[in-house]
């Protein structure tokens, strides 16, 4: 194995290693007032106060951050815009009927062109390169999975044109996956550097009169307040874009349980490894595990690798500085280097991870009442990199009271029961991922199906 002592871990993430920590900005001077103040400087509020803004300009917009905009996993994701949603289509198809999920997934392939085009048109250069994306199966029971899911996909409005099997040629031409037995491909996804972008968006807020005040700790939310250490901020709407941080307002930490996520990258790897893996069209990359990877190849030609590292912490407890454990960092380096034998010499230079929001059903969600002026938007469950545009554009919907087809998608006011209290709640997550990890060993040994292990935990998740 070969791990170095002195890879850097934590320090946020290896992203903003390459770009440095953005200058602070100033926090919030006093109580003041406003029609819309967002808490959470991510994707989620940098989206919803870039669309307010853009269709209503004179709106007096703040947005309200703990540590400075792009800090959460703003900053520290795998770096895939994809379509992929979180949650079960049944289970928003219940909502508002069958048609309306698949007008959600449609909305989803839409949104990932809309931030390719809102980068280009606000000259936010974030590495963005749609390459596609790349499931993998490595063994017969995930290969099984593939199909099964590639079946279940057409029923819910992908064609051919968004989801379709590989042939072994093309597969081994894209990308040579060490143990691939089958392959699915989908256009609809473009890799990012994700502080880039959120530094971007960001500065483009700004720049369009959003007043964003950093430094400035949300401790309470209520009806058209929204109280910080720094004075009390009274809005018409108050939205709280969050996520994985939920949990620290008061009130609010049975929400959304912050699920950890744990990611390495490499060091630039030589044109002879590259010859050898391919990846030219640089897809990102997943696997059929359920402790699944995600994986991409990087601008500068490194790969990035994450997956579930400890998964949650007692009592909704974030490590927000990203130091990741040594057995996280030794189990992605072995996952790396099964999947790309050829990259087994690269270094390590970076490890980091951080939270993502989950709701007791797994299911995203947008909400908006406007009889106390609460919003949010949240629970992506590591799918947020393009579902925040769309929440970013919902809300404006929203807020300016507009029925449109975005407001009527059935993810939007779909209310979710709370997580379990503790010790119920910690237990029952590292069950799921105990079993979760079982799993993926019997069927790397000897299974040709799903195993039981991952059925027990996804009943016990509730997915």
């Amino acid at each position: 194995m070969n791990l170095t002592k002195d890879f850097a871990n934590g320090g946020v993430s290896f992203w903003y290693r390459q770009i440095g920590i953005p200058e602070r900005r100033a926090a919030l001077p006093g109580s003041r007032d406003y029609d819309v103040a967002i808490v959470g400087g991510g994707y989620t509020g940098l989206w919803t106060a870039y669309y307010l803004k853009k269709a209503q300009p004179d709106l007096r917009i703040a947005i309200l951050e703990k540590e400075f905009a792009g800090f959460g996993a703003s900053g520290r994701n795998g770096g895939w815009l994809s379509a992929e949603f979180a949650g079960s289509r049944e289970r928003h198809a219940k909502a508002r009927g069958r048609q309306s999920m698949i007008d959600l997934q449609h909305a989803m392939f839409a949104s990932v062109d809309e931030v390719i085009r809102v980068a280009d048109a606000e000259g936010i250069d974030a590495d963005i390169h749609k390459g596609g994306l790349i499931h993998t199966a490595t063994n017969p029971a995930q290969r099984r999975r593939l199909h099964e899911e590639l079946d279940e996909l057409r029923a819910w409005g992908y064609g051919e044109q968004d989801l379709r099997l590989l042939e072994r040629d093309e597969r081994e031409e894209r990308l040579r996956v060490a143990g691939a037995l089958d392959a699915t491909y989908s256009p609809h996804c473009a890799r990012i550097q994700p502080a880039k972008l959120a530094v971007g968006l960001a500065g483009v807020v700004a720049g369009l009169g959003v007043d964003i005040f950093e430094g400035t700790t949300v401790t309470q939310i209520k009806p058209r307040e929204a109280i910080t250490d720094r004075g009390v901020v009274r809005a018409e709407y108050i939205i709280r874009a969050t996520e994985g941080f939920t949990a620290g307002i008061e009130g609010q930490r049975r929400q959304w349980l912050p699920m950890n996520s744990s990611m390495i990258v490499t060091e630039p790897l030589p044109a002879d490894v590259w010859k050898h893996l391919g990846w030219e069209g640089r897809e990102l990359l997943g696997d059929e595990a359920h402790a699944y990877i995600y994986a991409q190849r990087t601008s500068d030609d490194r790969i990035a690798i994450g997956g579930r590292g400890v998964p949650y912490r007692y009592g909704s407890r974030t490590d927000d500085r990203g130091a990741t454990q040594k057995w996280t960092v030794e189990s992605l380096w072995r996952m790396l280097v099964k999947l790309f034998p050829a990259a087994a010499d690269a270094r390590i230079q970076h490890s980091w991870c951080g939270v993502l929001g989950v709701p007791r059903d797994w299911c995203s969600t947008v909400h908006l009442d406007h009889s106390t002026g609460l919003g949010w938007a949240g629970g992506y469950v590591g799918s947020g990199v393009t579902t925040t545009n769309l929440a970013g554009r919902t809300l404006r919907d929203l807020v300016l009271r507009r029925d449109t087809e975005l407001t009527g998608l059935p993810w939007v006011g779909r209310q979710v029961r709370q997580w379990e209290p503790e010790p119920l709640r910690y237990a029952g997550v590292q069950l799921i991922y105990t079993l979760f990890r079982a799993a993926d060993r019997r069927e790397n040994d000897r299974g040709t199906s799903t195993s039981g292990y991952a059925r027990l935990a996804n009943l016990i998740a509730g997915r």
